[in-house]
């Protein structure tokens, strides 16, 4: 059939999906890049992108591959820096001690126990419920993958952004060792290394291990400590036996362990909201009659990247600081004046952070070969996750000491978790463990004729408990002013004398018996089943179609507890069980065609459909009465449409890929702040972007490789409220805050003009625009001023929860439209075998938003790295000596933010990148 040649062109090179290796020097495993290739022809990396060994250029899958020696010249360390090296992919930490790895605009953005990740990280092709993709260095692995693009047929669990999988290095029957040692700014000590020992020909054992000590890149300007530290190491031994040839045993076990004063959450951000002076051009400050702290909702909306985003939170609005104001402790805003360090990385905290991670994975995989071209693999796994952390909730010291009072005699007051100090202080804690079971059985042919197929079922089964603790010693002297002590019966803290006293718990660290905190608590299951098969047709020698269909069945429980902050009794109340089962169908249809082309060595283009799915989850629980959100959220789909080419030109010398895509997203899962809480919705939205990438090698021994990724997001029309701004900068509202929850509503200007106007009068107390905690018959919110007097009785007031910000066409958040990566390196080759490779890497990220408002405030400003390395080795003899810079620039970049809710004065946390980093590595193979 005859074609044009600018047609072809088009098929061949615009638009794609393959992310190879960047540059590096050709490495084990790797296959010649064209059947006639020249004598310097970049090597391809083998990769199981489609559960089988295949050239990365023969996979019709947008898939970024890195062997451990890529890793290591691009200094690629962790699943952090990946991003550096794929395009369309964003990294960030996240509030709660997880992480935002996000493709082409689709990540987690939500907060709840129950919510499945939108990229899947796999080991040795098991899915990980919870993982140390963001904490853990790679080590002796074989390579690391990552696919774009839904996953919804051949992998372990079930995802809509693509997933990430590190095939960790195999037992081989040659005896060989390695140790690299590291030295580098900071203090930073590295060492990782393996040692391969075949006992027989049948049995062989691998141990390898890395460690990771360093000091902090920030100060604790109180304690006058470094924080930010990491002090962590990890173990792996594998086994492989194989009594025939027909039958492999292949086991892993992996440790992990963390333990050191890493920054959980980085500096918070505020503009700090002092209240109205005025509302209607009446005055809200008079003395003695003053509602200006009762008129601010803590920070208020602005550029977080300005002078004035290093304000502290007005306390009076959060939930800790007007308690204190009640007890008597506090007066006014406790951060009055407050201006925090320029410093990004440092903080103010009467203690260092702490933060602990734990776990351990075992893998066990048998294969069997039925026949020449039957293969049966049976894979199982067990895993095991414990986390803590311990931060400052604030991370930045008041600038007024407790009043002295009764409570605080001395102006201090003693919290069995905050200790004795004369200020304010709220500390969090994070607290959960988490268990895993899978098992997968697959069969695959390899007929080699025009017919292949695999089929499979997998079960997974994974239960967590968590718990995330808010302390503060305003909150205990709440329970013991207000509850405790009105009860003589009633010890201020320790043991429960009677079922009317409030249990203050005495432990450092909480237990969860404690009714002086707010502990929220969740016990979680998932059980998922499916069966999956994929059939390859060869319907010419050049055209192949592949059709994948998978179902899936996940079954959820949740335990929900109510927490029982300022309640009689002690402990949890365990609330109704929730469950929820989703059953969909996923899958994926491929077309792919390998022409000759007279312009190219191998030609790949693929055109394709697939269907991806992510499982919806549980909200927390609502008040009695109440029905503000629904009580599920529910899944989120992809159909992703994808047209790609990938390329070998110029006798191998140079490969160019490109991937155009499409997606409808179904059911994209926010969260959001309603009712004091996290709760998860759903909106719809479109993406579509690009993505190009190359290798050159022009000459011998020079290499240029680069990527870039073009993205475009939208969000259907919705609307939602945005709590830092309540009244959508309408004048003809104000926002007021609620006395008894601490959080926010608005009502009419005048009408509040009007009520202020009878506070000034003496007509009513100043507490009737604002109410008091406990107290649903007094406030504007309430809709009430005094017990049994409605407000109207006064003056009309119409409170509402806030005005919905339209948030349709907006884009989605992390979402830059542009990300690029350039590479270049050349190897001087030396007397005695020695080489010489230089190496520059530079990397850019277009501006982006933190959230779906797309608000000023929620802006992530654009940013470039580079990174440098100077590498001598000598494989004969087995040495290789690297010199490295990473972020040259020394640039503070903010990745991420999380805007906290009202009841805390909807401060900003904000996650950073690491700052420019230098050293050596000496490495020794035996």
């Amino acid at each position: 059939m005859q074609r044009s040649t600018s047609l072809r062109c088009a098929l061949a090179l615009g638009a794609s999906a393959a992310a190879i290796a960047a540059a590096a020097p050709a490495m084990a495993q790797q296959r010649p890049a064209a059947q006639a290739a020249s004598a310097n022809a970049i090597q391809e990396l083998v990769v199981t992108a489609q559960r089988r060994e295949e050239s990365i250029q023969s996979v019709p899958i947008a898939v970024s591959a890195f062997s451990d020696e890529n890793l290591k010249q691009q200094r690629i360390e962790g699943g952090r820096d990946l991003l550096l090296a794929v395009p369309n992919v964003t990294f960030s930490r996240a509030n709660f001690g997880g992480y935002n790895f996000q493709i082409r605009g689709i990540g987690t953005k939500l907060v709840a126990t129950s919510a499945d990740a939108a990229i899947g990280v796999h080991e040795n092709n098991v899915p990980l419920t919870a993982n140390n993709l963001a904490d853990a260095d790679f080590y002796d692995v074989e390579r690391v993958e990552v696919l774009r693009g839904p996953q919804g047929t051949q992998f372990g669990r079930n995802t809509t952004g693509g997933l990430v999988n590190i095939i960790t290095a195999k037992p081989t029957d040659t005896f060989s060792a390695r140790i690299t040692g590291e030295l580098g700014n900071y203090n930073s000590r590295k060492a990782n290394g393996y040692i391969n020992v075949p006992l027989a020909d049948w049995f062989q054992v691998r141990a390898a291990g890395s460690y990771l000590k360093r000091d902090g890149y920030g100060h604790n300007l109180v304690t006058g400590n470094d924080i930010d530290g990491r002090d962590l190491w990890s173990s792996r031994l594998s086994v492989r036996m194989k009594p025939s040839d027909k039958f492999t045993v292949d086991l892993m076990w992996e440790h992990f362990k963390e333990d050191d004063n890493r920054s959980r959450v980085g500096k918070q951000l505020c503009i700090k909201d002092p209240g109205r002076t005025s509302v209607g051009g009446v005055p809200t400050n008079l003395p003695g009659r003053s509602t200006q702290l009762y008129l601010t909702q803590g920070c208020l909306p602005g550029d977080l990247s300005s002078p004035n985003a290093l304000q502290a939170v007005n306390s009076a609005a959060t939930l800790g600081g007007g308690l204190g104001i009640l007890t008597g402790l506090i007066t006014g805003d406790a951060y009055a004046g407050k201006l925090s360090d320029p410093n990004l990385r440092n903080i103010e905290s009467g203690f260092d952070p702490m933060y602990r991670a734990e776990s351990d994975i075992g893998i066990v995989t048998f294969d069997y070969k039925l026949t020449d071209a039957l293969d049966l693999t049976v894979t199982g796994s067990y895993a095991k996750n414990d986390g803590f952390s311990e931060a400052d909730y604030n991370r930045t010291t008041p600038t007024q000491n407790f009043n002295v009072t009764p409570l605080s005699p001395g102006g201090f007051f003693n919290d069995p978790q905050v200790g004795r100090i004369n200020q304010f202080r709220t500390i969090d804690f994070t607290d959960g463990v988490g268990h895993q079971n899978t098992l997968e059985v697959r069969l695959q042919s390899s007929f080699g004729g025009r017919f292949d197929f695999s089929l499979g079922a997998s079960y997974l089964r994974f239960h967590a408990v968590s718990d995330y603790y808010v302390t503060s010693n305003t909150l205990t002297a709440v329970s013991e002013a207000f509850f405790n002590a009105a009860t003589p019966s009633c010890p201020l803290t320790g043991s429960l004398t009677s079922n009317i006293c409030e249990y203050v718990d005495p432990n450092p660290i909480p237990d969860g018996s404690g009714h002086n905190y707010y502990d929220n608590r969740t016990r979680y299951q998932i059980a998922s089943y499916a069966a999956f098969g994929e059939a390859y047709f060869k319907l010419t020698d050049d055209l192949k179609l592949t059709a994948g269909l998978r179902w899936t069945i996940d079954k959820k429980t949740a335990q929900p507890f109510q927490p029982a902050l300022f309640t009689p009794g002690v402990g949890l109340l365990a609330l109704p069980i929730q469950q929820v089962t989703f059953r969909e169908p996923t899958g994926r249809l491929n077309l792919e065609w390998t022409p000759t082309l007279s312009f190219t060595d191998k030609s790949l283009v693929y055109l394709s459909y697939a269907r991806g799915y992510k499982g919806g989850g549980f909200n927390p629980p609502q008040s009695a009465g109440q029905h503000l959100f629904p009580d599920n959220y529910e899944p989120e789909f992809i159909d992703a449409f994808e047209l790609g080419a990938k390329n070998t030109l110029m006798g191998g010398r140079l490969i160019l890929n490109g991937t155009l895509f499409h997606y409808n997203y179904k059911g994209y899962q926010v969260s959001e702040i309603i009712q004091r809480t996290s709760v998860n919705v759903n909106v719809n939205a479109k993406i579509w972007g690009a993505e190009l990438e190359g290798i050159w090698e022009p000459v011998q021994n020079l290499r240029f490789n680069a990527n870039l990724g073009y993205l475009h997001t939208r969000l259907d029309d919705s609307s939602t409220l945005d709590l830092m701004n309540l009244t959508q900068s309408d004048p003809n509202y104000v926002t007021i805050k609620n006395g008894s929850t601490f959080s926010n509503c608005i009502a009419p200007t005048a009408q509040v003009a009007a009520l202020q106007t009878l506070i000034n009068a003496g007509a009513i107390p100043a507490i009737a625009m604002t109410g008091v905690p406990g107290r649903a018959d007094i406030g504007v919110c309430q809709g009430a001023f005094a017990t049994g007097t409605p407000l109207s009785a006064v003056v009309t007031v119409n409170p509402l929860p806030g005005i919905p910000a339209k948030i349709g066409g907006n884009e989605l958040p992390n979402s830059p439209h542009w990300t690029a990566s350039v590479g270049a390196q050349y190897t001087w080759e030396l007397p005695g075998g020695w080489t010489a490779t230089p190496r520059a890497d530079f990397y850019y990220q277009d501006k982006s938003f933190a959230r779906i408002f797309n608000a000023v405030n929620d802006r992530l400003d654009s940013y470039t790295n580079t990174n440098l390395s100077f590498v001598v080795d000598n494989p004969q003899l087995g040495w290789n000596v690297q010199l490295f810079v990473k972020n040259l620039e020394d640039k503070t970049v903010v990745t991420d933010q999380y805007q906290t809710d009202d009841t805390s004065g909807l401060f900003t946390n904000i996650f950073l990148t690491e700052p420019r980093t230098y050293g050596i590595s000496v490495t020794k193979q035996f």
